[in-house]
């Protein structure tokens, strides 16, 4: 009783560093550029109001904002399933009895620690030496190579660090579960899919929301590897929200307007996704 009411007592002062840094370092700035994206500004202290003039241009001006989106949503969705289904299959493997297993963990998760601007960088070279040497061809020359550039990067530097939360959830399913499945006749397939990925669901769920939301967001790996090129056809929704806000003349208040959008229509999927596999899970 003495322990609780000391913790009552002081958990004020203890939680204001965290309580003020969050009101600092996000919702203030969540707000002001939810309110900058209804003006015209130049910086902070000139805004105008303008209303919803900068989402109906968003939309209008141009087909980009549109193409961005249907890129990053098909590109995301490709991610997901390669990321995770690969990144599932090295813990299965990884958790077996086989020798140097914390060698290969440490070798799949070092592409993780690597920054996405010099990860891109580097597959770029070797994309483009390849193509080169095939085709006398390079990233820039179809919007299909950029796409699946893209994707090889995030695979790479995405598997090792899904494939960690994995063999952590594998590792947690009782062996006895296993051993009585065995002992019904359960075979590989039917043991995977009847005892295992029900039970590594919370895994699963973890895993998902995170490629889902880092896909979606993707902007280092986009800039470093393709810019966009051909023509903008390789443009994602983060780089090209960049570049209307920093190319564009007057088009500050538009791109704030697009990264609201881009908060919206992201934080609602992921809602989604959360809200699906977390009934899943609890069926399971």
């Amino acid at each position: 009783m003495r322990v609780s009411k000391y913790i009552k007592k002081w958990f004020p002062l203890f939680a204001l560093p965290t309580t003020a840094a969050f009101f600092l370092a996000f919702l203030i700035p969540f707000g002001m550029g939810i309110y900058l994206s209804f003006t015209s500004f130049r910086t902070v202290t000139d805004a105008k109001w303008v209303g919803l003039s900068n989402y109906v241009t968003a939309f209008t001006e141009n087909s980009d904002f549109l193409h961005a989106l249907w890129f990053s949503v098909r590109f995301t969705l490709v991610s997901v399933v390669t990321v995770n289904v690969i990144a599932f299959a090295f813990a299965l493997l990884l958790t077996r009895a086989i020798r140097a297993t914390n060698i290969f963990r440490a070798v799949f998760f070092l592409p993780n620690l690597i920054g996405g601007i010099v990860l891109a960088y580097v597959w770029q070279l070797i994309i483009n030496g390849v193509l080169g040497k095939l085709f006398q061809q390079d990233l820039t020359y179809s919007p299909a190579y950029g796409f699946w550039g893209l994707v090889v990067v995030v695979n790479w530097q995405m598997i090792g660090y899904m494939m960690i939360i994995y063999i952590a959830g594998l590792q947690n399913v009782p062996g006895d579960v296993l051993e009585a499945a065995d002992i019904d006749g359960a075979g590989f397939w039917a043991r995977l899919f009847q005892v295992t990925i029900p039970m590594v669901a919370g895994s699963i769920t973890i895993c998902t929301f995170l490629t889902l939301t880092n896909s979606l967001k993707l902007f280092d790996q986009n800039l470093a590897l393709t810019a966009g090129a051909p023509n903008h056809q390789t443009e994602g929704v983060s780089l090209n929200i960049y570049r209307t806000f920093y190319n564009i003349r007057n088009h500050m208040g538009v791109g704030q307007a697009k990264a609201v959008i881009f908060f919206v229509i992201v934080a609602a999927i992921a809602f989604v996704q959360l809200r699906a596999t977390r009934s899943k899970e609890e069926e399971g």
